[in-house]
């Protein structure tokens, strides 16, 4: 069992990437009000870099595999900055899957241990479709 220290710079980390995401999801549900989408993304970004720190994040971001996500995601920020939050959105939405599209068969894993959830999961139908995408993991 692999065990890892969680101090408190990484549990700030996880708590402004978890605001970021609802601020992120406020503003979407507030008809794309771009004052918190632009909030959502600056606390999620320097979420991310608390949680895995400043040259991880770095790297992450600047990989040569990641360079049309990080692009995408970079120029949505600056379309809801300049108050285009649809554009952005969509922009954004795009580059995040690109980036983390690595990370989709270790949260499949994850979702298949939750009770119930899990259950679910685990039917042909539904399991067919994760083992279609399970090809590699974590890409950092």
């Amino acid at each position: 069992m692999v065990s890892f220290e969680m101090n408190d710079r990484k549990k700030i980390g996880l708590g402004l990437t978890g605001f970021g995401v609802f601020f992120s999801f406020l503003g979407i549900v507030f008809l794309f009000d771009k004052g918190l989408i632009a909030m959502g993304n600056i606390l999620f970004l320097s979420g991310v870099s608390l949680t895995i720190g400043l040259k991880s994040t770095m790297q992450f971001f600047m990989k040569r595999q990641n360079f049309k996500g990080t692009i995408s995601f970079g120029s949505g920020f600056f379309f809801v900055i300049i108050g285009w939050p649809i554009l952005g959105m969509i922009l954004e939405s795009y580059g995040f899957i690109v980036l983390f599209s690595g990370f989709w068969p270790t949260l499949a894993v994850f979702m298949q241990r939750i009770p119930i959830l899990g259950w679910v999961l685990q039917q042909p139908y539904v399991r067919s479709l994760f083992d279609r995408y399970r090809g590699r993991r974590v890409p950092v």
